[in-house]
């Protein structure tokens, strides 16, 4: 039997319509890639938010232990920390003054390098101590707050921590903060 050819039907894709389809899943992977590329930036934020988390919980929970220490002001309002990665935190005897050195290291990256540049912590870390007015039964608090650089511009923080030092946009900040309350445990006479 003969295969009769119809005039007006197509027997196979013409060049058209392969180049559309082309085309259409060009588009698809484009956006596919933009998604990845958005998934990454978001999980690098993540993990930025986490660490500085994680950096807030340490100096909070070293405060709680020094109790007696914070509450003589022996941990001073200062938003310097995390410049000095290259102190050696040994020689200082056990005290409010080795936590902050100790917690200064790590917001510099001590922790982690790599080629002699300092790769353990966020970017731009800074750490700001604060010594809020306590309450009328003898609380102190005091405020430990993580100022980092983040990728894409959001609402500026309203924390002072680290105002101005990343650059212009003041968008880029990102603040966390911890406040640790220290209960004033004296027996009532």
């Amino acid at each position: 039997m003969k295969a009769v050819n119809y005039p007006g039907k197509s027997a196979g894709f013409t060049l058209i319509e392969v180049l559309i389809t082309f085309l259409v899943l060009a588009i698809g992977l484009l956006g596919l890639a933009g998604l990845q590329v958005n998934t990454l930036g978001n999980q690098f934020e993540t993990y930025q938010r986490a660490q500085a988390v994680l950096l807030a919980e340490d100096m909070a929970n070293r405060i709680r232990v020094d109790a007696i220490a914070a509450r003589a002001g022996d941990y001073a309002d200062n938003d310097q920390y995390g410049l000095l990665a290259d102190a050696d935190c040994s020689v200082i005897a056990a005290s409010a003054a080795r936590y902050l050195c100790e917690w200064n290291k790590s917001l510099a990256g001590a922790s982690v390098e790599a080629s002699g540049q300092k790769l353990g912590s966020i970017i731009g870390a800074r750490g700001c101590i604060a010594n809020l007015a306590g309450s009328s039964d003898g609380e102190a608090v005091i405020r430990v707050t993580i100022a980092w650089q983040g990728s894409t511009p959001t609402i500026a923080p309203a924390s002072g921590c680290g105002v101005d030092q990343y650059g212009d946009d003041d968008r880029l900040r990102r603040t966390v903060s911890v406040d640790v309350v220290l209960a004033n445990l004296a027996l009532a006479p």
